[in-house]
């Protein structure tokens, strides 16, 4: 095998070892001779993408761990069994390897919805956001059918321990290191104060699937279609959960009639009858997401050492100023932050 313009040995920040991994895969699964390999755009995870380039025939995408994996309890494939059976397109599982932590992968090229999206025509625009919404809601009718102890998303919950956990995450590296910012332990009970109740009331509302990380980066349009991407986080919790993720995205800007006309086709498509208060719920949960966002923002920022993540976070600041200007319950809420964050103001 050779490398490819960026060489996994000569990529900074990794170590030989994960290079030698993947060369011991190509040679053990008996790519030819010639295969080139090289870097793809990671997630705000450990995990690590390699596309696989033989000399001819189909490329590969090698999904690289830390270290060995457990295939029984790797969540990757145990929650991709589950999209497969709920019908929804997501990259092909082509093989793996436990001992060197690799699973191959389906290549489906390099056209994100977020690519997509900067080119699209506001027709197109709203015809894949609809059916990206078409996918949430088979998920959700589906995860219910399906509903079984044997998958890890329904044996995990969005409870008021985790929500708070996203929202300490928040505080302590968007807050405090990414910003800088110095909180006296009164500040930071006032915030959890205004937090938890927010976390309580999602926490109580009934529980859907949930990809978890359901945005423009996650879905790839591959022949057509819209393919799923990163779903080994999926868990339970409320039914606006993926819909704040992908309309209040922080990698595009969404127009709010946009956003309105595709709040309207979910209740359409789910029968729900109630606007005024999903509405509500929609903003509440905004509130929650863009924070846990914005928490790791600061965390790659200020700890893992990236900036592939900075040009969100105006953006994010943004679009939580207006959830939070537009609902009188959030008043204390946003002068707490706002002290520190004056985009908030």
């Amino acid at each position: 095998t050779t490398p490819g313009t960026n060489a996994w040995w000569n990529m900074t920040n990794q170590t030989p070892s994960i290079s030698e991994r993947v060369a011991t895969y190509l040679k053990r699964t008996a790519f030819l001779p010639g295969t080139r390999f090289q870097e793809l755009p990671g997630d705000a995870s450990v995990r690590r993408y390699v596309r696989v380039i033989p000399p001819s025939g189909q490329s590969r995408i090698l999904l690289v761990h830390p270290g060995a994996i457990d295939p029984l309890s790797l969540s990757f494939l145990s929650v991709g069994s589950l999209i497969e059976r709920m019908g929804i397109r997501a990259p092909a599982v082509a093989g793996y390897a436990a001992d060197l932590g690799i699973v191959e992968l389906e290549d489906l090229g390099d056209l994100t919805l977020q690519q997509f999206l900067t080119k699209a025509t506001p027709d197109e625009r709203a015809g894949r956001y609809r059916e990206a919404i078409a996918i949430i809601v088979t998920m959700q009718y589906q995860g219910r059918e399906l509903e079984s102890i044997e998958f890890v998303p329904f044996r995990l919950a969005f409870d008021v321990d985790k929500l708070m956990s996203e929202l300490e995450f928040f505080i302590d590296h968007f807050l405090l290191d990414a910003r800088g910012v110095t909180l006296a332990a009164q500040q930071r009970t006032s915030l959890q104060e205004e937090l938890r109740p927010l976390a309580a009331e999602l926490s109580a509302e009934p529980r859907v699937f949930c990809h978890r990380d359901y945005h423009s980066r996650n879905l790839m349009i591959h022949e057509g279609h819209l393919y799923v991407l990163d779903f080994q986080d999926a868990r339970m919790g409320p039914n606006t959960y993926d819909l704040v993720s992908l309309l209040r995205d922080s990698y595009v800007d969404n127009p709010n009639d946009l956003v309105e006309t595709m709040i309207d086709e979910y209740l359409r498509l789910t029968g729900n009858n109630d606007a005024t208060e999903f509405r509500r719920l929609f903003d509440i949960m905004s509130v929650q997401r863009q924070l846990k966002a914005l928490g790791t923002f600061g965390y790659q920022s200020a700890v893992a050492g990236t900036t592939r993540y900075d040009d969100a976070v105006p953006r994010t600041l943004h679009s939580l100023a207006a959830v939070l200007k537009r609902h009188s319950r959030f008043n204390r809420l946003r002068s707490l932050l706002s002290f520190h964050l004056t985009e908030l103001e």
